[in-house]
Formats: structure tokens, sequence, C-alpha cells
């Protein structure tokens, strides 16, 4: 299960194809399936892990994307790209906080301070039924060096990521909406054009 989480049955090509094709066939307009990428991709600039489908889903609410769009745009987000997106959205984040990015220190402390915070986490969960002390030292740097700047830092670049994602998907999802209709049409011409024949046939 972990594994196919980190490296999913087929590769992530074929996980990127897969949704790409779902987002092509939503059966919307263009631009709010568009507006929906731009909230997915907002989202998962956000360190708000195990929120991000309902994260996603109020953006493309009040930005009237598609939820189902938004959703699926959220896998931007994967184990693949989650330390480079939190590396930079953080460093934005000091630097807008006035805090020299330095502070927070290299890739390899970056990452460690993460698996501190949740190990400290499952030590609080487990203090709570035991006579173990709680401490919050960890979860207390992981908010202050990492989630909250993270969290600011990540509305630049996620905001310009669903921008552009934005304009690009307008025209591609346009072109495709068109292309599929004309097969539709095609397919439905030759089925009316069959049955006028049946028609003859019997007639005759």
């Amino acid at each position: 299960m972990i594994v196919e989480f980190v490296w999913p049955r087929g590769g992530w090509g074929r996980a990127f194809h897969y949704v790409k094709h779902r987002m092509r066939r939503l059966p919307d307009t263009p631009e709010k399936i568009a507006r929906g990428i731009f909230a997915g991709i907002v989202t998962a600039f956000t360190p708000l892990f195990g929120l991000h489908f309902l994260v996603a889903a109020i953006i493309a609410f009040i930005v009237r994307g598609n939820m189902l769009a938004a959703i699926l745009a959220t896998f931007v987000g994967n184990p693949l790209t989650y330390v480079p997106i939190a590396l930079v959205s953080t460093q934005i984040g000091l630097f807008l906080l006035g805090r020299h990015p330095d502070e927070v220190g290299n890739g390899d402390t970056f990452v460690r301070k993460f698996f501190h915070a949740a190990e400290n986490l499952r030590e609080n969960l487990i203090a709570l039924f035991t006579d173990a002390d709680a401490d919050w030292r960890a979860l207390t740097v992981f908010f202050d060096d990492i989630f909250y700047p993270y969290l600011i830092g990540g509305i630049i670049p996620g905001v310009i990521g669903g921008l552009v994602a934005y304009y690009l998907s307008v025209p591609v999802i346009r072109a495709y909406q068109a292309r599929r209709r004309g097969v539709l049409k095609k397919k439905l011409a030759a089925i009316r054009a069959k049955a006028e024949a049946a028609k003859r046939t019997k007639t005759d």
C-alpha cells in the first residue's frame, strides 16, 4: 500500500495520463474545469496534508470551478514533487516573514524536521493514554520553521502555477471537447444512416 502511494502501479506517467484523461472528459465548460485546476494546484502548494481534497473543493466553490477537476489537480502534489514544492514555498515564506532562509537548514535538515514532528505527534498521542509527559518542542519548531513559512510562502508559487495552468488548459480542453463532439456527431450520423438504410431495405 505504501509502495503504491510512492510509486503507483504502472508508474507516475500512467497516473498522470489517467488524471489528464479524466480531466478532459469532465462534463463542464472549459473555463469552469480550468478554474477547478487552478484551485487544485493552489491547494497542492499548501502544507495542509490530509485536507487537500477538502481545501481544493472549498477553493473551487469560491472561484466557481469544477470540484472534481480541483480534486484531480491536487495530484500535482505527490511524493515526487512534495519536497521541491515544500522547499521553495518555505524559502519564500521565510523571506516574506523577514527571516533568513538558512534558519531552516539544508534539505536533509528540512526533511528531518518533518519526521521529528511526526514522531513527536505520535508520542504525544500515546501520552494521552499513558503516564508519559507530552513534549511539544519538535512540533513547535516544525510550526515556526516549516509549517507557517510553508503556508505563507506557498501562496505565491501556488497562484502563479494555478494561473499558468488555467490559461494553458482552457484552449486545450476546448479543443478536446470540440473534437469529441465532432466524433460523436459522426457516430450519430452513421447510426442514422444505417437506420434509414435498414428502413429502405424493409420497404423494398
